[in-house]
């Protein structure tokens, strides 16, 4: 089984659109399909699916009010079966540790070909961890400033994720990272080859271990939102910056226009690849659901899954001034280099005020949603 998680470092990228049609795709082509639907406490994608009154989803399960098997949903849609997210259940954004650890062992016993996980927006430790589960996770991306900056943040991170798990607490490495977890500075000064190189001065053994894991690590990016063939050279910048900071080699899966169908469908409630499979949207889905089906599939070799641990490498609030300090040294350069325009300049002001509305509101929902779940007699 090909698990084939899909992330993105900026919410609104068509990440959904994406895993949806996709998996339908990969169907049609007689692969055996689960989709699910990890996006927890914004769980749409159902919608995206056209299917409507689902009783059953992966909140149900992990309160255990229902088992595994019983939330998983034959679809119309040849040789995919759904597994539904859950966003009325308050606290399922941020899975506790053994939460995890049982989803993911119930997951990797399915009986599939394709294993398609639509992951939520952002850089939190689950989304990376669930992330982490397959060498070749996919990125969404669009050719805006903001997403393009967050599309790198997410891979910076996911890499410090995979460094940090390799080094138990009390190892010379994990020492190292406790040591750097409170120096957000000088963390953003290093980058992946001297940071190796200092390690494996502490720590051989345990680097060695990660190398070998790293060496595995083959992410791939789809530029999706464009509306013009130079666009598609943001996605040059991100892999190139990929390249020189993180030694990642990133695979660039393909390019989606952005077209006005998409919008129809949803509204119509059907993929777009049902709706109109001669679409730009549909077409370049089908090329990319080929190159997933005839590129070899890479796995962590020798590794069976490990359940996740509480130990991580930045507590919530350094993530947040990381994530920041990482964005804003990647726009140095940027500016520096002379690749933004004013124009841009003003797109990321507009987009920084645009995004702040919506965590208010989003914040304001979540807020209303826990009182009402107070009052149901749910324990928060």
């Amino acid at each position: 089984m090909q698990i084939i998680p899909i992330a993105s470092g900026k919410g609104g990228v068509g990440k959904s659109l994406i895993a949806a049609n996709l998996a339908i795709a990969l169907g049609q082509a007689g692969k055996r399909v689960v989709l699910a639907d990890l996006d927890l406490g914004a769980s749409n994608l159902h919608l995206v699916l056209g299917i409507q009154g689902r009783k059953n989803g992966i909140g149900t399960f992990l309160t255990k009010a229902a088992e595994f098997k019983d939330i998983i949903i034959e679809t119309e849609y040849e040789n995919v079966r759904f597994i539904p997210g859950d966003s009325e259940i308050p606290g399922f954004a941020a899975l506790k540790i053994y939460q995890r650890n049982s989803l993911v062992k119930e997951l990797l016993k399915l009986e599939a070909d394709f294993l398609v996980l639509d992951l939520g927006a952002g850089t939190h430790l689950g989304i990376l961890d669930f992330f982490l589960l397959s060498p070749q996770g996919i990125i969404i991306t669009s050719p805006s400033v903001t997403s393009t900056l967050d599309a790198y943040v997410f891979l910076k991170n996911i890499v410090f994720r995979m460094m940090c798990s390799s080094f138990p607490a009390k190892s010379k490495g994990g020492i190292f990272f406790e040591k750097l977890k409170n120096d957000v500075p000088g963390m953003q000064r290093l980058y992946i080859p001297s940071i190796t190189q200092e390690l494996m001065s502490l720590d051989p053994e345990n680097t060695n271990k990660f190398l070998n894991k790293f060496s595995h690590f083959k992410p791939r990016i789809i530029m999706n939102m464009m509306d013009d063939p130079k666009d598609a050279e943001k996605a040059m910048k991100i892999r190139r910056s990929a390249k020189q900071y993180l030694n990642i080699d990133l695979e660039h899966l393909g390019v989606i226009y952005t077209d006005a169908v998409q919008d129809k469908a949803l509204s119509s409630r059907l993929p777009v690849i049902r709706y109109k499979p001669q679409s730009m949207i549909s077409q370049a889905i089908y090329r990319i659901a080929d190159k997933l089906i005839q590129s070899e599939a890479e796995n962590y070799s020798g590794e069976d899954f490990q359940e996740f641990s509480d130990y991580s490498f930045m507590s919530a609030e350094a993530e947040a001034e990381t994530d920041f300090k990482s964005k804003m040294e990647y726009l140095d350069d940027l500016i520096g280099g002379e690749v933004l325009s004013s124009g841009e300049m003003s797109e990321i002001i507009k987009s920084q005020q645009f995004e702040i509305n919506v965590l208010r509101n989003e914040n304001l929902l979540l807020k209303t949603k826990i009182a009402k779940a107070l009052k149901q007699g749910f324990k928060v």
